[in-house]
Order: C-alpha cells, then sequence, then structure tokens
C-alpha cells in the first residue's frame, strides 16, 4: 500500500493520478467507482474515457488506498501512475467521476501514448539532460501555470489550451529544431500526463530523440533537493492548493474564483482584484453583470463557511 508524506497524521492525503489504457466500456466503469470514493469520503475529480483515466482525488490515507485499488484493478491500470502528497486540508468541493472523450484534451485522434512515447527519464537524472549541450528544453503546459514557475532554459509555447500544442509545434518547428538532423528534445508537465501526448506526437511527426521527465514536475518537486534544483518558481496544481513549492509544500499563491487563474501577493494588491470576483488578468474579460453574479456567489460561499456547510458553486477541474 503506498502513502503519502504527511507532516500530520490528520493531513489529507492528495493523489494525482493517470493511466493511458484501453477501456471499451468507460460508462460502465463509472458508477462502481464513483459509489466507492463516495462511500470512502473521497472527493475530487476522476475522468474516465476510453484511452484511460485521469484525475486528482483527496481523502484519508485509508479511503485514498481503497480507490487506488480498485482503479488498479480495471483493464491494464496495474501500471497506474500515482503521485501523493498532503494538504492541511480537503483542496475539493464535491466528488465527480465525468465520461470524456479524452483523459487529457490533445484534439489529435491518431496520437496513442500506448504505442509508441518518448523515452522516460527519472528525476535525478532530468538534470544532467536538460543542461547538456544541444538539448531542446520544451514546458507543454498552458501559459498561466508557466507564468508561476518553470525549468531554467525552458521554452515556453504560450498555449492558451493543451489542444493549442500541435499547432504550435509543427508552426516553429523549423525555428526550433532546424532543416538537418533535429537536436534531442525533452519535455516536461505537471505530473506526466500531457508529455505522454506530446511525446507521441512529435514521435508522430518524425522527431526520433524526444525524452519526457517520468512523474512531472511533482515528482522533481519531491525527490530532488532544493539545492540541487533547476526549476525557478512554484508549480501550478489544480486544486485548492493553487500551486506548490519544493517538497510538495503549498505555495504563496491564492486563485481568482472568476477565471480560475493563479494571482499573486501583487495582483492582490491590484485596484483590479476582488476576492471571488475578478483579478488583473480577467477584469477586461468581463461584463459588469458577470462580475455582479460573481460577487453574489462569492457572497453565498461566504455565508455557507459561516455556518459550517460546503457550497459547490467554485469547483476547480482537473487538468
Amino acid at each position: 500500500m503506498q502513502t503519502a508524506p504527511s507532516e500530520s497524521p490528520a493531513a489529507v492525503v492528495v493523489a494525482a493520478l493517470y493511466r493511458f489504457a484501453r477501456f471499451d466500456d468507460p460508462a460502465a466503469l463509472r458508477g462502481p467507482l464513483e459509489q466507492l470514493c463516495r462511500a470512502q469520503g473521497i472527493r475530487g475529480t476522476l475522468l474516465l474515457a476510453r484511452e484511460g483515466i485521469n484525475g486528482t482525488i483527496a481523502g484519508t490515507s485509508e479511503g485514498i488506498a481503497r480507490v487506488l485499488d480498485h482503479v488498479r484493478a480495471l483493464p491494464d491500470c496495474a501500471g497506474l501512475d500515482v503521485k501523493l502528497s498532503s494538504a492541511a486540508a480537503m483542496p475539493f468541493h464535491r466528488m465527480k467521476v465525468r465520461l470524456k472523450r479524452e483523459i487529457v484534451t490533445m484534439g489529435q485522434p491518431d496520437v496513442d501514448p500506448r504505442a509508441s512515447v518518448g523515452t522516460y527519464v527519472e528525476a535525478g537524472d532530468w538534470n544532467a539532460l536538460i543542461s547538456a549541450p544541444g538539448t531542446i528544453l520544451i514546458d507543454t503546459r498552458n501559459d498561466y501555470e508557466v507564468e508561476l514557475g518553470t525549468f531554467a532554459g525552458a521554452i515556453d509555447p504560450e498555449t492558451a489550451s493543451f489542444r493549442d500544442f500541435p499547432a504550435w509545434f509543427r508552426r516553429e518547428r523549423e525555428r526550433l529544431l532546424g532543416s538537418g538532423k533535429a537536436p534531442r528534445v525533452a519535455m516536461f508537465c505537471t505530473g506526466g500526463i500531457r508529455c505522454e501526448k506530446s511525446t507521441a506526437f512529435l514521435k508522430q511527426e518524425g522527431i526520433e530523440e524526444v525524452y519526457h521527465l517520468r512523474g512531472g514536475i511533482l515528482k522533481y518537486l519531491e525527490t530532488v533537493p532544493e539545492g540541487e534544483s533547476l526549476w525557478q518558481g512554484e508549480c501550478f496544481v489544480f486544486d485548492q492548493r493553487v500551486s506548490i513549492g519544493h517538497g510538495l509544500v503549498q505555495g504563496s499563491h491564492g486563485l481568482c474564483h472568476a477565471c480560475r487563474r493563479p494571482v499573486s501577493a501583487q495582483d492582490c494588491a491590484s485596484p483590479l482584484y476582488e476576492e471571488g470576483v475578478s483579478c488583473p488578468a480577467c477584469h477586461g474579460e468581463r461584463t459588469d453583470e458577470q462580475r455582479a453574479s460573481y460577487r453574489e456567489r462569492h457572497r453565498q460561499e461566504l455565508l455557507a463557511a459561516a455556518r459550517g456547510v460546503a457550497h459547490v458553486g467554485a469547483v476547480i477541474e482537473t487538468g
């Protein structure tokens, strides 16, 4: 049984998990999985598709262990990728198991990570690879994630969605890799799942020497000592913790509940920031009517908190 790092026996266990597998009937898997999660008091989001399972859940150590055992018993899921951490409080409002077309949306139906992916690189070997001359390092995450932190020297595609990554690479390929023999390409993401697809995509595009960080940034921050780290900043996570740092400790960022983007202390000091309503990034994207709606929602959330009950209006999705 896998255990999570925890500073206190009462700490909430957070499990980020995924597995590319063949589910002939994902709808049939949904009910039993959701029923078990609810019975164990688990909250979070799990996505099921024909290509596998992905999500982040939180709960007691025993409850998480029971759910992980259940998932590992699903077809071709014995090798489930799981990264465990802890939180001081429950980081999710409710439990959802959703059926999706893809467990991570790239919009490239011919890309199959089960058939071909890049070469996995362990966290302890990552520094040597990305520091080697001739390595092109690409951050496959979205722009708001990269803004919080990334590896030194990484290329930021400045994409708003992972779906934009294929078009970005095809457009920038010659500038990045040249017209001769392609250099080695190393890519990384939060937990590893987006790199499964992005490296499979590059292999399909004819790039032979492709590498990715096994376990993603989360595994790197968990295992590589801060004094030896090439990571700069914090890592965005898709739950109420918002960001984490070395050792998987909770970071310094909050969340704008209007646009789901992270906010720093500087953002919160801006006249465009209003808790639960707007931040500097989204203030110009919303109308006065929308902000009024967010303001009322935030008021209801505060009232619910004062009564000691959960308000389910604000939910962070797993990405």
